[in-house]
């Protein structure tokens, strides 16, 4: 979350803006936080002329970072946004002719991202329930199904091998399984097809943009799978789409933690959240009713705490 700090002068924006590519820094950075390397790719500039000029986007207070790993994901404010920079930007895209390449670019540059993290899922396949998940505990899975009201339509997304699909199936009408792994899915279909479950339907589709219809399921189930979007606001919308008005999400994932190992372990893109950013992006998506708490904290280092937040899509 960014904190409110007074924006500059109207003289002082035109100044930082004047630079034609720190408009165009400015126009990717509206759409998808970015790193210096993928800035670097999508620009074609140098690093230190990239890093140059978000030091000076961010010293105008236009521009904020996160730490992600070992690198640096930059944005823009969005009270900056809400600002004089919106129009500048708006009518800079009709002036700056490389904006459309760059726009291009970047989807290119974003899909890598999603790529690797794919890539981690499909390696792991057929075994993951052997190995160590972060936050995957039963205590806090018994916590969830205790709100669960049956018969239900359920969406479980970021799936996986559907282990839990096939838990919910028991006392559900029907179970989607979405997952952006093809081998996870493919390793889903089998072990349903092996336990003769038929009422599991795995699809593969990215959870910022669901395969499943608008107002279609009952309950729409995140289990240790929102830190792996890349925008989970966007997540949490699509689940408000394809929820039927009065339908329930029910979100288990990472209390927010520091253990920046888990990037690159388990390919999360998320630290974990707090009740207040889960229940922020809630909100913003038109769920009511909400309801967080901690349900488990592992006894191990680094004392992973899972976060359980329910609400209610208004009707």
């Amino acid at each position: 979350m960014y904190q409110i700090r007074p924006m500059p002068s109207i003289v002082k924006i035109l100044r930082v803006v004047a630079d034609p590519n720190r408009l165009r820094i400015l126009l990717l950075l509206r759409g998808e936080e970015l790193s210096v390397a993928e800035l670097q790719e999508i620009l074609v500039m140098g690093q230190s002329t990239i890093s140059t000029h978000l030091s000076q986007l961010k010293q105008a207070t236009l521009v904020e970072d996160r730490r992600t790993g070992k690198s640096s994901l930059y944005s823009i404010r969005l009270d900056a946004l809400e600002g004089i920079l919106g129009g500048l930007l708006q009518q800079a895209e009709d002036e700056i002719p490389e904006a459309g390449a760059d726009q291009a670019t970047m989807r290119r540059v974003v899909k890598k991202r999603q790529d690797r993290m794919r890539s981690f899922f499909d390696s792991v396949a057929g075994r993951l329930g052997k190995d160590y998940v972060p936050g995957k505990s039963w205590k806090g899975v018994a916590e969830a199904l205790l709100r669960l009201m049956p018969p239900l339509v359920i969406a479980d997304i970021g799936a996986g091998e559907g282990a839990f699909a096939l838990l919910l199936a028991e006392r559900a009408i029907k179970v989607i399984a979405v997952d952006s792994s093809a081998r996870m899915i493919e390793v889903g279909r089998e072990q349903a097809q092996r336990h003769g479950v038929k009422n599991v339907e795995y699809r593969l589709g990215d959870m910022e943009e669901l395969p499943i219809e608008e107002a279609s399921v009952d309950l729409v189930f995140f289990s240790q799978s929102l830190h792996h979007a890349l925008h989970p606001e966007r997540a949490v919308q699509e689940a408000s789409r394809i929820l039927k008005p009065g339908g329930r999400i029910i979100v288990l994932d990472l209390l927010k933690h520091r253990f920046e190992e888990a990037r690159e372990l388990y390919a999360d893109e998320w630290l974990g959240f707090s009740e207040a950013e889960l229940e922020t992006m809630l909100e913003k998506a038109g769920f009511r009713n909400l309801q967080t708490s901690i349900v488990h904290k592992e006894p191990e280092p680094p004392h992973f705490q899972t976060l359980l937040a329910v609400a209610d899509k208004q009707n």
